[in-house]
């Protein structure tokens, strides 16, 4: 008896105990729920899903903004912010622990501590702050959706997302991680060893397209810009589009990362700007001579310095609720993070290290109204790459080459390893906004970048120099041209007055220059010696025959793009020898002769889309305008990034604009029961856009629902005939 009522008292505790738990998570959620009428923000989705947010404030609109998003794309959200937080080991185990490392290693939580009240306005402050309530709105109302430890959100974490991402897109990571392989990646330069080889080395991103044209260049007086990156079609740098309009002069449409509280590039009614990542060189890496009586000591201008010394810790999960905390030694140099292998000790300084302002000046770029704003944005030189293409409504057209190109001593070659002993290396200050490479306003009307050189953005001689550059910035040299920029050039160049149809249909372009890289390697195949095999000489011949478009239906594009595409990227990346092209034609004959019976299969049939229960064929491909790239699964090229949220602007002559756009999938990211999870699809496949609702008049009569945050989301309104 006694056993019993000792079990059943053991058991009333353990039940009270849970609801004493589940209550205080009850009230932590209910505690995260802004009070009724902090915020004043109606949220209407159109007919594709897509959320337009109006509120009184900046602040209303990003905490409606995060609220939307968060509705389509939670998951992601949670995500992005875990990793600024360096706290995915805590949701994936040991596997995370090395990227964790790296977060804690570069200090960007502590950073944005440091500067938070300081660099950042009190305007900037509040859209973040908002944001972040936003997602924690939407958190306290799904619980099973929360990923443990993702609460609260704050406007710090909106920050640091900013500050760890930046680095990614012009290659700190990867110079990083070559570090911890089994030996030294690179030679250490020395004074005498200037820079003379070739920057392709740095290899070609896939990157992403940007154009305007200018009235001088139009039958009509319009004025075009076209926002074209191209971007992983799914993930924490997937787009996804949105409206935002308040009382305080936001008013602009355009697109965002999950956990960006501001358009990241779109248009406004007076201007818009589209980005495509440029590939200057910005980082640097530093060996340290370390004392062999004391290895915490670097030597730096003939002098012993103590190596500053911290301890992190990284949470790892274990299994099921279980976790452990890891400590992992942080050094330091004057330099910057310093990571030690057994084949050296190594500094890492990149350009823009420090400066917590990413998110202030697309938020001013995005409430600029003229060309004068714009650039008193883009001056304030927190994105340290990026170039920029820019349009308005009074015709002005701009390329900005946007880099923090280091002040560098010259004599070195900065695309190896530095000697860390001398503070001649170490560089401290930036060229200025106005030496960047740029194009404004050229006498050939357009202007156009798609990841090549800031040498050929336009035709005739308002391109800058190459010569007025030093090598030690890494620029892009005017050889530097890909196929999406030199497919540009001759169509813009050869079109002196281009319609708005014309306009759209240079975006949609599919074809190969007999220029580009892809050209040059077909040439030299069909110049070569018959070859002996049969099955090769039949490829050969289909190859020959092929008109260098990758059009759905076109037969000659799957030969070319499966087994060419190795030795286009190592002609792209300045790799002068690449895979043999006769062995890849060969591999991958056969592999199409065994998968669908023949060689020359239409490109539609080998080229797919593929998302939830739809899958159909697509044309575009690798490198041309209308950018699609695959990754071989189950007999097929399922497409995995490239063209995905396009936006294509127009002002006509009196400076009114419009605009369409389109999504690879739809705006439900991760919600396959919404209408709205593939519903672009169609419009994607078919190289068509939808109208962007601008106005809220217009948006009205195209309205599937309005609601405010926390409310009920108005079932999706059942379209046909779209």
């Amino acid at each position: 008896m006694k056993k019993t009522l000792f079990q059943t008292a053991f058991l009333l505790g353990v039940v009270l105990t849970a609801c004493m738990c589940l209550a205080e998570e009850a009230s932590k959620g209910t505690d995260l729920i802004p009070p009724k009428g902090k915020y004043d923000v109606r949220i209407l989705r159109d007919t594709w899903g897509v959320p337009h947010i109006h509120g009184k404030t900046d602040a209303d609109v990003a905490y409606g903004l995060a609220y939307a998003n968060c509705e389509d794309d939670f998951a992601t959200i949670q995500e992005a912010l875990l990793l600024s937080r360096a706290s995915m080991a805590s949701i994936q185990g040991m596997k995370a622990v090395p990227f964790d490392y790296l977060v804690k290693l570069f200090r960007f939580q502590e950073i944005v501590n440091e500067k938070y009240e300081t660099d950042l306005s009190p305007e900037t402050r509040a859209v973040c702050e908002a944001y972040a309530e936003g997602c924690n709105h939407y958190a306290a109302l799904n619980p099973k959706k929360v990923i443990p430890g993702f609460l609260p959100a704050t406007g710090r974490d909106i920050v640091t997302g900013f500050v760890a991402k930046t680095p990614f897109f012009f290659g700190m990571v990867g110079d990083v991680q070559a570090l911890f392989g089994d030996k030294r990646p690179q030679e250490v330069s020395t004074k005498t060893a200037a820079a003379e080889a070739d920057p392709l080395t740095r290899g070609l991103p896939i990157g992403s397209n940007t154009f305007a044209i200018a009235p001088r260049r139009t039958p009509d007086g319009k004025t075009h810009l076209a926002v074209n990156s191209h971007q992983p079609w799914t993930g924490p740098v997937a787009w996804y589009e949105a409206r935002l309009k308040s009382d305080e002069g936001m008013d602009i449409v355009g697109s965002v990362f999950p956990g960006a509280p501001i358009i990241l590039h779109g248009h406004n009614r007076d201007l818009g700007w589209a980005h495509t990542v440029n590939h200057p060189d910005l980082v640097d890496i530093y060996v340290l001579e370390t004392n062999p009586d004391n290895p915490m000591q670097y030597k730096f201008d003939g002098q012993w310095r103590d190596l500053k010394v911290e301890t992190v810790q990284i949470k790892v999960k274990l299994i099921g609720d279980k976790s452990m905390t890891l400590d992992r030694k942080a050094r330091y140099s004057v330099h910057g993070p310093v990571i030690r292998q057994t084949h050296g000790t190594y500094a890492v300084r990149y350009a823009g290290y420090g400066n917590i302002r990413q998110v202030e000046q697309w938020y001013r770029m995005g409430k600029a109204r003229n060309i004068d704003e714009f650039e008193k944005a883009v001056r304030i030189r927190a994105l340290p790459s990026f170039n920029i293409g820019y349009a308005d409504a009074k015709g002005n057209i701009w390329y900005i080459y946007n880099a923090l190109l280091p002040k560098r001593a010259e004599g070195y070659d900065w695309k190896k390893y530095l000697p860390g002993d001398t503070s001649e290396t170490l560089w401290t200050e930036y060229l200025p906004f106005e030496k960047m490479p740029q194009v404004r306003n050229p006498k050939a009307g357009f202007i156009q970048n798609c990841n090549a050189t800031p040498f050929q953005a336009t035709i005739g001689d308002d391109n800058p120099r190459e010569e007025d550059f030093p090598k030690s910035c890494g620029i892009e040299p005017r050889s530097y041209m890909g196929n999406r920029s030199q497919r540009l050039i001759e169509l813009l160049g050869a079109d002196e007055s281009i319609t708005e149809e014309e306009f759209y249909a240079y975006k949609y372009d599919l074809k190969y220059s007999p220029k580009s890289p892809a050209g040059d390697v077909i040439k030299e195949i069909l110049a070569a010696p018959p070859s002996e095999d049969p099955l090769v000489r039949k490829a050969i011949e289909v190859i020959k025959e092929w008109d260098l478009s990758t059009a759905p239906d076109s037969r000659g594009t799957a030969i070319v793009v499966l087994s060419l595409e190795k030795a286009v990227r190592a002609r792209m990346s300045g790799k002068r020898r690449g895979p043999d092209p006769m062995g890849e034609i060969k591999e991958k004959a056969q592999l199409l002769q065994d998968t669908f019976g023949r060689i020359d299969v239409p490109w539609q049939q080998v080229n797919r889309l593929v998302r939830g229960k739809v899958d159909v064929g697509l044309g575009g491909g690798p490198d041309v305008l209308h950018a699609v790239y695959g990754k071989w699964d189950n007999g097929r090229l399922v497409g995995q990034a490239g063209d995905s949220y396009i936006l294509m602007v127009t002002w006509d002559r009196d400076g009114k604009v419009h605009s369409r756009s389109v999504h690879q999938f739809g705006s439900a990211t991760l919600d396959e029961s919404s209408p709205h999870y593939a519903d672009q699809v169609p419009l994607f496949v078919a190289m068509k856009t939808k109208p962007v609702w601008f106005e809220e008049a217009e948006l009205r009569q195209h309205l599937e629902g309005e609601y405010r945050p926390g409310e009920p989301r108005p079932k999706p309104w059942e379209a046909s005939g779209r």
